[in-house]
């Protein structure tokens, strides 16, 4: 990663940025990491790599949080878990192409910005929650930990807003179990990636640090208070910058 001090300062920044807005909601922020990376002259692999390490460390940090707090059921959760892991590490294994990777991560972003543009969490009953079938909840953390794999992000992203459009949970039950979904599924990445030579760490330690102290405010104000709905307006606007600059990049 060849970055002067000025644009390392900044990414620092952006990431404790990023990791605390994210784990507002129980994500681990690897969208948004990897926006950021996304502007910068970085690899696919270290992009990929970076991100679901401060995937692990920020989700895993908003999943205590959301723990204490009595919002997390093991009984729903494990379903989801139980191929997603296996299919992450598939996901993570395979070796695309550049382009395909940029394409397929621009679509993360603009999915991603779409639903935390709508922000229309917060709007779910928590009395019509009603708890998926077995099989549909296998299949849905199998596809989802396979495309979560393959882009380097933890599967939150795609999991929260499919629970909440069709109320399988509450919006603090949702967090809770995106971000333990999101640790599994980022461990499940790296391990495949390293399956297949593709661990590339570089110089992240700082950003680990940066994502650690915006991942704990984040992750409590997600678990005790409301989240701010403006914020989450403004990294969407980021997320399409982002996803749109990925697009040409693709393109070229």
């Amino acid at each position: 990663m060849e970055l002067t001090l000025v644009e390392f300062l900044i990414v620092a920044l952006l990431m404790l940025v990023v990791a605390a807005l994210y784990s507002s909601v129980g994500h681990g922020g690897a969208s948004g990491y990897l926006a950021v990376l996304s502007f910068f002259l970085v690899s696919p692999s270290l992009m990929s790599t970076t991100a679901l390490v401060l995937n692990v460390l920020v989700a895993g940090i908003g999943m205590v949080q959301f723990l204490r707090a009595g919002h997390f059921s093991f009984r729903l959760a494990w379903p989801f878990v139980l191929l997603s892991i296996p299919a992450a590490f598939l996901g993570g294994y395979i070796r695309i192409s550049e382009t395909i990777y940029f394409l397929l991560l621009a679509g993360v972003l603009l999915f991603a910005a779409y639903r935390l543009a709508a922000a229309t969490m917060g709007k779910t009953a928590e009395e019509r929650a009603v708890q998926p079938s077995f099989p549909v909840a296998l299949g849905a953390g199998a596809g989802i930990g396979f495309l979560s794999g393959i882009v380097g992000v933890g599967g939150g992203i795609f999991l929260s807003p499919i629970m909440i459009l069709v109320r399988w949970a509450s919006m603090k039950q949702t967090a809770a179990i995106s971000a333990f979904f999101i640790v599994v599924n980022s461990l499940g990445g790296l391990v495949g990636r390293f399956a297949r030579g593709g661990l590339e760490v570089g110089a992240i330690w700082p950003f680990v640090a940066a994502a650690f102290v915006g991942g704990l405010a984040g992750s409590y104000a997600g678990s005790r208070v409301l989240t701010a709905v403006v914020l989450r307006r403004i990294l969407a606007a980021v997320l399409f910058v982002a996803a749109f600059k990925l697009v040409l990049t693709a393109m070229r």
